[in-house]
């Protein structure tokens, strides 16, 4: 296929790559034009806008920050909605919030074009060995034709539904859980410390107990308080909880914990780490309890 793709961060470059080396022709486009040059390198055709990198695609994959950088790269003058032809696929793989899925589908329907939401799950080291896991919406026979897509870039992949917005629901709400495994990782580090007890010691206990890579992964970058370089920024955890929080009050439902999560979010912007990766919302417990960090 010929495939588009806008957002070539780490987790967008690694994804990028894994679509090449399964053979599809990427043309590529990146507001920060240096971040394309590795691609080129590889093959790559670099275009001037998101619109040129949507024009010959018969899909277009965007991994982008947000609501906003996702609306300027679709919906602007250049936008990939502008380039995009009838029948063509917009693939949005950013983490982003279910009014904004249900806008760009709207704009992408009137156009004749289809919009299908697959964010992933999983750090950059994820994407570069084709490890994320895949969540899909959107109708059921587009989801057919670029299954073999989220295969190649992903371990596995599932369907949350026939409309895109419930798919940015479904990582929304993996996302607060997530969050919530770093607070409680960071809370229970800090009793730790403070009781001299190794915390290896627990790291290793919680791996053969919950044996899940995650806990692994996140569990270690706590316990040697090793936040940098960021795999996922903690600015942007504090996004994905205020979405979460009202992706609840829209559904009616109560996340009286994802109100924790944000404030604890906050305060640890408030101490300078929105830079870091977001499982150094452990400091702020270790803060708390009068530890310094490390």
């Amino acid at each position: 296929m010929n495939i588009g793709f806008v957002g070539l961060g780490r987790m967008g470059m690694g994804m990028a790559r894994n679509l090449m080396k399964a053979g599809h022709q990427l043309t590529v486009f990146n507001r920060t034009r240096e971040k394309v040059e590795p691609l080129r390198g590889d093959g790559a055709r670099v275009a001037h806008s998101s619109a040129e990198a949507a024009r010959h695609a018969d899909a277009v994959f965007t991994m982008l920050a947000d609501d906003l950088a996702l609306e300027e790269m679709v919906l602007g003058e250049d936008g990939i909605a502008a380039g995009l032809a009838p029948a063509a696929a917009h693939i949005s793989s950013s983490t982003i919030s279910t009014r904004c899925a249900r806008r760009l589908a709207e704009e992408h329907r009137k156009r004749k074009q289809v919009m299908i939401s697959a964010p992933v799950f999983g750090r950059p080291d994820a994407a570069e060995a084709k490890k994320l896991l895949v969540v899909a919406a959107g109708d059921e026979d587009q989801l057919d034709r670029f299954r073999s897509l989220f295969d190649q870039i992903g371990r596995l992949a599932f369907i949350a539904g026939p409309e895109p917005w419930q798919a940015n629901a479904l990582k929304l709400c993996g996302n607060f859980m997530i969050a919530s495994m770093l607070e409680t990782f960071g809370e229970a580090f800090t009793v730790l410390r403070k009781s001299r007890i190794e915390p290896q010691v627990f790291l290793e206990v919680m791996k053969e107990l919950f044996g899940s890579p995650v806990y692994a992964a996140y569990g270690a970058a706590i316990a040697n308080s090793k936040f940098e370089p960021p795999g996922f920024a903690l600015k942007l955890g504090l996004k994905d909880v205020r979405e979460a929080l009202r992706l609840g009050e829209e559904a009616g439902a109560p996340m009286p914990f994802a109100s924790i999560m944000r404030d604890h979010f906050i305060s640890a912007l408030a101490n300078g780490q929105e830079n870091l990766d977001w499982s150094s919302i452990a400091l702020v417990s270790a803060r708390a309890a009068g530890l310094q960090a490390g």
